[in-house]
């Protein structure tokens, strides 16, 4: 069986810095919705930080692996624990990709949670919620520059 990590595409008139810029603010949109903590820096090659959701709903670790200013960041799940399914450490050594590009004259943002897919208990819940905070938070972020 061929299985599909979660991707979504967003497009925006913005510059591929200021979409680079938003993703790497990770507290203007990774929170908001389920009385998110984030800990740690994000702003570098090396960097770690985690992300704390509800109480105990979902816990992660993520270092960053790759940063290509104004192109790429790329997040290692190092730890996770995800209280609502049975392999409670699902995302554990996924990745969750940021790809920038130019297309047609506006900039392109093609995110991938690589390793998640409907193979993962948590897809059903976790695909949604990623498309949730992608569309509701980042594209506001990137499009405003202003925290929603």
């Amino acid at each position: 069986m061929t299985t599909t990590d979660f991707t979504l595409t967003l497009t925006t008139e913005r510059t591929p810095q200021e979409v680079f810029k938003a993703i790497t603010n990770v507290r203007g949109w990774w929170s908001g919705y389920y009385s998110e903590e984030i800990k740690g820096s994000m702003d570098k090659l090396a960097d770690e930080f985690s992300f704390r959701a509800g109480d105990g709903v979902h816990y992660s670790k993520q270092k960053l692996v790759e940063v290509i200013p104004s192109k790429k960041v790329v997040w290692l799940v190092t730890e996770s624990e995800l209280s609502f399914v049975g392999e409670k450490h699902e995302w554990t050594g996924t990745k969750v990709i940021f790809d920038i590009s130019e297309k047609g004259g506006k900039t392109e943002l093609v995110f991938t949670h690589e390793g998640l897919n409907a193979e993962f208990e948590c897809y059903e819940a976790c695909a949604p919620t990623w498309a949730q905070y992608l569309r509701n938070k980042l594209l506001p972020l990137i499009n405003t520059g202003k925290v929603q």
